[in-house]
């Protein structure tokens, strides 16, 4: 009997290496797309079990009174303490992934993507068929967050950067790499991979 769930594929990059249009150009080929951290996202504000968890580990301070995420709060209290992010993420993290394999069982492509920031770091990988990994300079990433989230100052930008496994690192543990520099197209890198996967597949 087949197995009813396809090929599971990450698709990681660190913060502005542009790992979101990559996922774009994938969805234009057909491929379903899972936003691992927009997911996350909506679990903290809708899954109950994650919402007493989080309550019970930062405070009641972790929700407004409208019942949505205080991202002030948790910005300020928890993702300034590497400690306290892990507690975060050993909190969210399951639940993403829980949520992912429900998600990919309901999907009708021969394979599905992942795409997440944190994929090596959480040993999500491991549950993974394979990573694409879409790398990009230092400096560039950095000005383009500053561009995309001007809300956000270059030192908490560089924290985030250092909570994430180095670009070369990752490159070295990926099955694929994408580099998202001046000199080279995204599109061909993108459907080379895709022939790959598919060939693969077969």
């Amino acid at each position: 009997m087949k197995n009813s769930i396809p090929i599971l594929i990450g698709l990681t990059g660190g913060i502005g290496s542009g790992k979101s249009t990559v996922a774009k150009i994938f969805e234009i080929l057909g491929i379903p797309v899972y936003y691992a951290d927009d997911r996350a996202k909506s679990l903290m504000n809708e899954n109950q079990e994650l919402i007493a968890e989080i309550t019970n580990a930062f405070g009641s301070e972790s929700y407004l009174p409208s019942g949505q995420i205080n991202r002030t709060y948790l910005a300020e209290t928890v993702f300034s303490h590497p400690a306290k992010v892990s507690t975060i993420n050993g909190l969210v993290h399951p639940a993403v992934a829980q949520d992912f394999k429900t998600w990919a069982m309901a999907q009708k492509s021969t394979y599905v993507l992942k795409e997440a920031a944190l994929i090596f770091e959480t040993g999500g990988h491991q549950k993974l068929d394979a990573v694409i990994n879409v790398s990009s300079p230092l400096r560039i990433r950095i000005s383009r967050v500053l561009i995309r989230d001007p809300q956000r100052t270059e030192d908490q930008i560089n924290q985030i950067i250092n909570q994430q496994m180095p670009d070369e690192k990752k490159n070295e543990l990926a099955d694929f790499v994408i580099k998202n520099v001046a000199n080279k197209l995204l599109i061909p890198q993108v459907l080379k991979i895709h022939e790959q996967l598919k060939s693969r597949l077969q």
